[in-house]
């Protein structure tokens, strides 16, 4: 049985449940509501964690009635964002870095939905940064408001904090989202295609980057949890002098394991030299341990006794030269060069770009725990910056060095790739789906394309087919039939 148009169209007017369809919104619009969406998602679930915590502990701790609640539950949602807060003794600066996986995972979905759903135009990179934007403008907005809204006389979240660093990891996550999304469509692997999207040397140095930071890390969350196995007695004393009951127990696991993150940043100071603070004039270092009182927080149980350092710490020094080894041959894996004495140099800039990295994320994993000595805590950002520079660039320039001639050793010469190469070639989006945007293979020459297209790509395939600009290769018609 067929129907007319006529015949759909009344189907359509007459049927209750509308048929599910792609809307296309403004891209502000869209990053207004993705914002607030993933803003609202986030405070939900912090608000419940914090009623179950105001139902189990003394009352008074966590905020007087529901009004104080909900304003501890805002100031845990600017927490999990890094933003500190002042309280009458001082400031509080050091926050868990494992609470920002939350918000993180939140803004990762909110830049794919912006990038299917909203008006995105222009090519890759720039859409990628339009949808960026989109989603972390509003979300700053949103997130000064709430901290003035937070605001106590007994804590006082930082506004300007809540404001940049809440656009920050808008753009960084939110950007990762729709970049995930908009290279769905390629055959390749999506963090593959994601890497496609920058340069093709930066993209070679983003990989050293990735590579050596993913070993500096995992080797410091080793070495933060051997440690706490060797001090796991300790750890225990601490669990009972605390009392904190079963629920209480459950809440101060969960918050040690969100200081995870903040721990291994500390033990990758400790393998690259300089070490970190527990308190101002204390020092934990391969040159010795030199510590006074500590707070009574497990994971601090992991710290080694005050003395010289133990000689199988000494072992975690070798890890930043492991993890530039991995860096450089990463960088040269993704690039290779034919200019011999180029290769040492990209392997150098990428451990320098990897100390930046490591001294940004341990600028980020200590700060103030109130006035008083406990103001110094964590390493110091530069020192271990400088440092992790200095020995992940020279061992990832010789591994460069090594790997490139390796490579181009075993290569034909007519198969070697030269830097000047031009790029790959960047699509535009299309309209009204953007997202769909995907590489055409080029046809072989003299076949043409069968069919007709509808759309806004369809025009320019009849004028290729009547022979108009388009028209790339001549059209071979039947004669007419007497």
């Amino acid at each position: 049985m067929t129907t007319t148009d006529h015949d759909d169209a009344e189907l359509e007017d007459t049927d209750p449940s509308p048929v599910a369809e792609t809307v296309t919104r403004p891209l502000a619009v869209t990053g207004i509501v993705a914002a607030v969406w993933a803003a609202g998602i986030g405070l939900t679930v912090l608000v419940t964690i914090t009623l179950i915590g105001w139902i189990a502990a003394p009352r008074s701790a966590l905020g007087t009635g529901l009004p104080g609640v909900f304003r501890t539950a805002v100031g845990f949602w600017l927490v999990a964002h890094h933003a500190g807060f002042t309280v009458p003794h001082g400031r509080v600066g050091l926050l868990p870095l494992g609470l920002m996986i939350l918000p993180g995972m939140l803004l990762f979905r909110a830049g794919g939905w912006i990038a299917r759903t909203g008006r995105v135009r222009g090519r890759y990179r720039i859409g990628v940064t339009h949808a960026a934007f989109a989603l972390a403008i509003p979300y700053a907005v949103l997130s000064g408001l709430l901290a003035l809204l937070a605001r106590s006389s007994a804590i006082q979240p930082s506004a300007w904090q809540g404001l940049l660093l809440c656009f920050l990891l808008a753009m960084f996550a939110g950007g990762l989202g729709a970049a995930r999304t908009l290279v769905s469509t390629t055959n390749r692997a999506p963090w593959v295609a994601m890497l496609g999207l920058l340069p093709r040397r930066a993209r070679s140095v983003a990989a050293g980057v990735t590579g050596a930071t993913a070993v500096l890390l995992g080797a410091g969350v080793l070495i933060f949890l051997a440690s706490l196995l060797f001090h796991f007695s300790e750890a225990e004393n601490l669990y009972g002098v605390l009392k904190p009951g079963v629920v209480g127990g459950i809440l101060l696991t969960l918050i040690g394991l969100v200081y995870l993150p903040n721990a291994a940043l500390w033990a990758v100071g400790y393998a690259v030299g300089p070490g970190f603070a527990v308190g101002a004039g204390t020092s934990v270092s391969p040159s010795g341990v030199f510590v006074g009182m500590i707070p009574a927080f497990p994971p601090f149980a992991a710290l080694p006794e005050p003395g010289p350092a133990p000689a199988v710490s000494l072992l975690a020094l070798g890890v930043p030269f492991i993890a530039g080894a991995v860096g450089g041959v990463f960088t040269i894996r993704y690039q290779p060069t034919e200019a011999t004495e180029a290769a040492p140099l990209w392997g150098f800039v990428s451990g320098v770009v990897t100390g930046g990295v490591i001294a940004f994320l341990a600028a980020l994993s200590g700060g103030p725990l109130g006035g008083g000595r406990m103001a110094v805590m964590g390493p110091s950002a530069w020192q271990v910056g400088l440092l992790a520079a200095l020995e992940v660039g020279v061992s990832a320039a010789i591994a460069a060095w090594i790997a490139n001639w390796r490579l181009l050793r075993r290569r034909p010469a007519a198969q070697e790739t030269p830097d000047d190469e031009p790029d790959t070639e960047e699509l535009e989006f299309e309209e009204p789906d953007p997202v769909l945007a995907s590489v055409d293979e080029p046809l072989p020459e003299g076949v043409i394309p069968i069919g007709d297209w509808t759309g806004p790509r369809g025009a320019a395939s009849r004028s290729r087919d009547d022979g108009g600009p388009g028209d790339v290769s001549p059209i071979r018609r039947r004669p007419p039939r007497d």
